[in-house]
Parts: C-alpha cells; sequence; structure tokens
C-alpha cells in the first residue's frame, strides 16, 4: 500500500479520535478546568479584584482583541482543537506505520501498526505527562509559561527520538538476540535514556495552594483523554491497514492460483 493511502486512512482515523477525545475533554476534563477557573477567580476577589478591575485588565492586556467565551471554548472550540490534533497525530502515525511495516522482522501488517501507535502513544504521551504532568488554570505564573512550554516539548522531542533510536537499535539486533531479546535491549535503552533526561532536566513546582484533590482529579481527565486518543486512533488505524493488508494478500492468492492453472 502506497504512502499516499496510508495517510488517508490515517487522517480518516485521527478525525475519529479526535471527535472521541472532544467527547471524553468535554465529559472528564471541562468540568474540573470549570472549577480551576471558579477558584481563579475566588483567589482573586480575595486579593481585592473585583470583576469590574480582571475585565479591566484583561482589556488592557488584549487590547481591541475580542474575547471568546467559555461557553465557546469548551464546545466548538474544543472540538476544532481535538480534531485537528488528531487529524495531524493520525496522519502522522500513519506514514510512521507505512515506514516500519515490513522492517520489524515477521510482524504483520496490523501489528506494525498496533506497535507504531503503542510507541507513539508511551513516547509523546505518558512518558512526558509523567515528567511535566498537565496543569488547570490558576495553577503557575504567567511569567514562566514560555519556559515551560519550552521544558515539555524539549522533553517530548527527546522521548520521541530516543523511542526511534530504541526501534531501531532492537531491530539490529533482533537477528542474534531474537525477539524477546530485541524489545528487551530497546526497552532498556528507552527507559535508560528517558530516565537519565528527566532527572537532568529541572523540575517545575508552581502548584503553590492550589487543592489537591482538583489537581488530582484535572490530571487524572487530562490523560484520560490522551489515553482514549491514541486509542481509538490505533483501533481504526490497526483495522483500516489490516483490513487492507489482508485483500492484499487474498489478491496474491488469486494471482498465484490463477499463475498454476
Amino acid at each position: 500500500m502506497a504512502p499516499r493511502a496510508f495517510l488517508v486512512r490515517g487522517l480518516l482515523a485521527g478525525l475519529i479520535a479526535g471527535f472521541a477525545a472532544f467527547l471524553v475533554a468535554y465529559v472528564v476534563a471541562e468540568p474540573q478546568i470549570d472549577t480551576a477557573i471558579a477558584l481563579e477567580e475566588a483567589g482573586s476577589t480575595e486579593s481585592g479584584h473585583t470583576h469590574a478591575d480582571a475585565a479591566a485588565e484583561q482589556s488592557h492586556s488584549h487590547g481591541e482583541e475580542a474575547q471568546v467565551s467559555r461557553d465557546t471554548q469548551s464546545t466548538w472550540g474544543l472540538a476544532t482543537g481535538t480534531i485537528l490534533m488528531g487529524a495531524v497525530l493520525g496522519g502522522a502515525t500513519a506514514l510512521a506505520a507505512a515506514f516500519a511495516i515490513g522492517r520489524l522482522g515477521a510482524l504483520s501488517a496490523r501489528a506494525s501498526t498496533a506497535l507504531v501507535v503503542g510507541v507513539g502513544f508511551v513516547a509523546t504521551a505518558l512518558v512526558p505527562f509523567f515528567k511535566y504532568p498537565a496543569t488547570p488554570p490558576a495553577v503557575g505564573s504567567g511569567d514562566t509559561i514560555g519556559e515551560r512550554t519550552a521544558l515539555y516539548f524539549g522533553f517530548w522531542a527527546l522521548s520521541l527520538v530516543a523511542a526511534i533510536g530504541a526501534v531501531i537499535l532492537a531491530r539490529r539486533v533482533l537477528p542474534r538476540l531474537g525477539a524477546d531479546g530485541a524489545v528487551l535491549v530497546g526497552v532498556t535503552a528507552y527507559l535508560m535514556v528517558v530516565m537519565a533526561a528527566g532527572a537532568l532536566l529541572p523540575a517545575v513546582n508552581e502548584v503553590g495552594d492550589f487543592p489537591a484533590d482538583t489537581l488530582w482529579y484535572f490530571r487524572r481527565s487530562s490523560i484520560l483523554t490522551l489515553a482514549a486518543t491514541w486509542a481509538v486512533l490505533g483501533f481504526v488505524l490497526t483495522g483500516l491497514v489490516g483490513r487492507d493488508a489482508d485483500r492484499a494478500a487474498e489478491r496474491r492468492r488469486r494471482q498465484e492460483l490463477a499463475a498454476t492453472l
């Protein structure tokens, strides 16, 4: 199957995964964001700022820029963001699967695609989340948002590169060590890199006196949204790729059978 066909299937799978992410985020994450916003507003009021003062400061900081309502952010805005991100994620994952199929030992097209999705989830969602977990509104200083964003994406990129390197290493040692040994070497190499990087990179702790239970619920909902995105993406993309692989195998079988007649 050509890379273009993989890309089309990846985009379709990503769109479906993005919509699933919207549903999960709307149900489990948005209530926690509303709670965090309410806590932030309550803190501003207690510190002597009125709602009029806050609105004036917001208008001054953004000039004439139109403000997006909270209702729009939590519905159409959220859906647009998750669906677009799902499409990008699906396309990139599909192209990676197209490259991996046939290069991972005896793994079938389904298994290769599932492995790519699994590695993608661990390297770009799970591990970066452990080092720099998501934080709700009212947590963190606006003065450090650039630094925090750079740290997160820096670790994200390092984790992705380490995962790709671990897969390449496992593939090279596969003929000598077998499947189990190659997997062990690859996983060990990846963990060593990300653990060393995680220990060297600075931690971010700007939680302050934010309620621990609200923070926990928000972070739990964030990782659930990520997991749902990757799970749906993996299920749909693996199914589409596997179906096409089965059809291609059936065509080859018929051609071989016809050639013997």
